[in-house]
Order: C-alpha cells, then structure tokens, then sequence
C-alpha cells in the first residue's frame, strides 16, 4: 500500500482528463482520415474500415473490467500501464507500413485506451467531496464530451496540412506528461488492496469478450453489410444475443463476477443508465447526421461543417461549469437533468425542420441550443447516478456506465445511417410518382429548363433537363429522410424526461455507505 499524500483536487483532474480526453477523441480522430490512410496503405474501403472497428471492438472490451483491474492490478499500477500501452500503440499507429499493422497496434491502443474513461471518472468522484460532485463531473463532461467534436475537426486539418500518421503522433507529448503527472500525483486508495493471489473468472471473461467484440462489429459493420441479409452480420448477431445472455446469468451466480451486475439492485443506478443510453443513442444519432447534411446536401467542406459543431461544443464548455456550481450550491440533479433532456429533445426538433436554403446561422442556432442541452445532460446525470454507490463499488459501477454511454452512441449511429437510408428511398419512391407528362408544374419546369440550357448555356437540351429534376428529386428525398431522423430522435429524447423524477432525492453521504 503506498502512502497517502495530500494532492490539490485540481491537479489530479487534470493528471485523469489529459489522456482521457486524447483516449476519446481517438475514437473519432480517425474517421477523416480514412480516405488518406487507404490511399497510402493501398487497401480497399472495406478494409480501411477496420481500423476504426478494430479500436471500438478492444475499447469496448476492456470498459466493463476496469474496475475489476483495478483491483486486481492496483489503480494507479493499471492506470499507468493503460496511459502507457495507449501512448505507445499511438507510435505504433503513426509508423505502421501496412494496414495489418496498423490494425494491431489500433487494438492494442483501444485496449490501453478502455480504462482510461472508467478510471479517471471514479477518481474525479473520490478526489471531490460529493457536494462536489457536479463539479468534478462537468470537468469529466468537458473530456468525453467535447473529445468527440474536436477529433473530426483536428484530424481534417492535420491530414490535409501534415499526414494522416501525425493524428498518432500528437497523443505522444500528451501521453508523455500524463505518465509523468500520474507517477507523481496519483495514489491508490485505502480500500484497493491488491493480492497476489485472486480469483479469474475465465467463463465471464470468455463471455464478455466474445459477446462484445461481436457487438461491436454488428454496429460498426451492420450497414455497410446490408444487416442481416449478410450471413457474416447475422451470424455475429447470434453469438452476440447467445454469449450476452449467458454472461448476464453467469456473472449474476458468479460468486467472483468480473463485473459485479448485482449492482443493477439500486434502482437511481438503473435508471441513470437507461436514461444515459438511450440518451446518447438519440444524441449520437443526430451528431452523425448533421456533418452528413451539410457536406451531402450543403456542399460544405468537412472544415466548415466542423465549423457549424464548433459553437455547440462552446456552449457545452460554457454551461457545464455553470451546471455543476448550482448543483454545489444544492439544486437537485435530477431536475436540472429533466431540463437539459427536454432542452436536447427541443433542438433535434428544430433541426427536423432543415431545407436546402437554410444559411449557417439557421443551422448553427440549434446546435448551440444542443450544446446547452448536453451540458444539462451531462452532468447531473453523472452525478445523480452514483448518489448510493459506494466507494468499493465505484470503479465497477463507472466501468457500466462508460461501457453503456459508448454502446449508445454505437447503436445510435447505426440507427441513423440506416433510418437515413431507408427513409430516402421511401421519400424518393413517393416524389418519383409526381414525375409524369401530365404533371402541369412538371410541364412547365421542363420548358423553362430546356429555355435556360438552349440559351443561356448554349446546350441541346435532350435528355439534360430530366437529369436535373432528378437530380433534385434525389436532394429533396434525402433532405425529407434527414428531417424525418432528427423528428424520431428528439421525439425519442423527450420520453426520458419523466424517468428523471423517478431517479433518488436523496443527497450523497460522505462515504457512499450503501447500494439500495
């Protein structure tokens, strides 16, 4: 056991959020950057693909068993060697000379990556008194939050002035100093007592990892896959369902589970959970869909739809701070949490009502009133969450919740791409009806198209004024399936906010003594 020194609280935030906040946006750095890394490493876009899949499938892997790491390993042993092998694999990552290597070391960077989110939340809840504890979570917020919304934007600008290999690269400095402020800052608490000897549940581990890693892939590939009309998705959905299920039954018997499920017991936990899944499923799937409409149907460059998400990442910054003062200050979570889901629901609503005039002000307005939104989310559902969790169960319980956030944003992305699919070729089959001989609107389009390409443009009309037509039959489609995904995510948003008022009234002791 090593001694305990007085650390400024402050000082530990930053040493726990430094890499943590390089681990998340590694998550989502890398998608900008695929076309390049495929050019470069002469592979096909189904196997470039494989270096995000592969990073999600270890990361996902090793969330749910950090707290139990942490107690076998030590915390601050385990939360070095995860600072350690992530800033290392980044190395590996930048000087890969294929993609097979490339892909090995983006495991092994997603399986030093996992711990990272876990940890560095059940550190910032200990080192914070629990008056505290909305503060320490808007400075955890401002690190898996906004990671996500400055990896797309950095990784653009340094793939198009630098290469691709630097977004590795500059996870080493931060790595670096992190290793650094960890060995000297970090301490495991008096309850972590590791052992020499402890109990490894094989079955669970086999059952967690393959069940995961299954899923995984489901969501990442699922789409591009055609889903289930492809024999590999529907086989891996299958072991999914069959190795989950037998994971839930067995770490529930389990006398040492290897992640402690019994904790589901107290019901404000639960709840937290559902509402932080279904939450970022419907949040993840309306940040995907945004960029998408502006570069599909906008004709904006990826720097200018990061642009569009710059202000609502602001506004997020701005009001977490705010939101985790008033809880100090002793305003309830929970309705502070039913205020920013109703706030989150509003402004996907107002973005179901985009059209292909709509000038940036309109487009970025609602994704400011998002960034509020999340702010108000964020934080006191993190908080409100673990108000009976005791510190033993801590590392456990943030291991769930982690693992629970990302599968959201996963299944939420997958939903969007695909309803956005389904929902064009829906509108388009309906448009495609009005587009007759005996359409009068059709009719005189026709004659104002064909006058416009004879002489302004000095063109024989034949067959162009059709193609143009359908060309904007195919941008209105698309257009209406966006307005149709971001209506069915925030009116899905909006059905959470009675679960808030259902989640514990009661203050957080000193200790967290007990789980309901």
């Amino acid at each position: 056991m090593q001694k305990q020194v007085k650390v400024n609280k402050w000082i530990i935030a930053l040493t726990v959020i430094l890499p943590t906040f390089i681990e998340v946006m590694d998550t989502s750095v890398v998608n900008v950057s695929l076309p390049h890394i495929q050019g470069s490493l002469n592979a096909s876009v189904d196997e470039s693909t494989w270096v995000l899949t592969s990073y999600l499938v270890s990361n996902a892997i090793i969330i749910p068993i950090t707290g139990w790491l942490a107690n076998m390993f030590g915390r601050k042993r385990y939360l070095l060697f995860s600072i350690i092998l992530f800033t290392f694999s980044s190395l590996l990552c930048g000087a890969a000379p294929s993609l097979e290597i490339l892909i090995i070391a983006r495991i092994l960077q997603g399986i030093g990556g996992g711990g990272l989110q876990p940890l560095s939340q059940a550190i910032l809840l200990e080192t914070f008194p629990p008056k505290e504890h909305g503060v320490a979570m808007a400075i955890f917020g401002m690190g898996v939050v906004l990671a996500p919304t400055v990896g797309p934007v950095l990784g653009g600008w340094i793939t198009d002035n630098l290469s691709w290999r630097w977004i590795f690269y500059i996870n080493l400095p931060a790595g670096i100093l992190a290793v650094l402020f960890t060995i000297m800052f970090i301490f495991d608490p008096e309850y972590i007592k590791t052992k020499t000897k402890q109990y490894i549940d094989y079955i669970g581990l086999s059952l967690l990892t393959i069940g995961l890693g299954s899923l995984q892939i489901v969501l990442d590939k699922g789409e591009m896959e055609d889903w289930f009309n492809s024999n590999f998705i529907f086989t891996l959905s299958i072991i999914a369902a069959i190795t989950l299920t037998l994971f839930v039954i067995w770490e529930l018997k389990s006398k040492h589970p290897v992640v402690n499920l019994k904790i589901f017991k107290d019901r404000t936990f639960t709840l937290g959970n559902i509402i932080m899944f279904l939450g970022f499923f419907a949040f993840f799937g309306g940040i995907v869909l945004l960029p998408l409409y502006l570069q599909q149907l906008m004709g904006y460059t990826a720097l200018w739809a990061g642009l569009i998400l710059g202000p609502g990442g602001i506004a997020t910054l701005l009001i977490m701070p705010v939101v985790g003062e008033m809880m100090r200050k002793g305003v309830h979570p929970k309705y502070l949490l039913a205020i920013g889901i109703a706030i989150l629901g509003y402004s996907l609503i107002l973005m179901s009502d985009f059209n292909l005039q709509a000038d940036f002000i309109s487009i970025a307005f609602p994704r400011i009133i998002q960034g509020i939104g999340l702010g108000l989310f964020f934080v006191p559902l993190a908080a409100a969450t673990y108000v009976h969790i005791p510190k033993q169960e801590m590392g456990n319980a943030t291991g769930i919740f982690n693992l629970l956030r990302n599968l959201g944003g996963s299944f939420g992305t997958a939903a969007s791409t695909t309803l956005l699919s389904q929902r064009s070729q829906f509108h388009q089959h309906h448009l495609v009806e009005h587009i007759t001989p005996y359409n009068p609107w059709l009719k005189q389009k026709v004659l104002m198209l064909n006058s416009f390409i004879e002489h302004k443009l000095n063109l024989m009309p034949t067959g162009k004024t059709l193609a143009l037509i359908y060309r904007e039959v195919i941008a209105q489609a698309k257009m209406l399936a966006f307005n149709d995904a971001f209506f069915i995510f925030g009116i899905m948003i909006f059905f959470l906010v009675p679960l808030a008022f259902f989640m514990s009234s009661a203050k957080p002791s000193q200790d967290h003594l007990i789980v309901e």
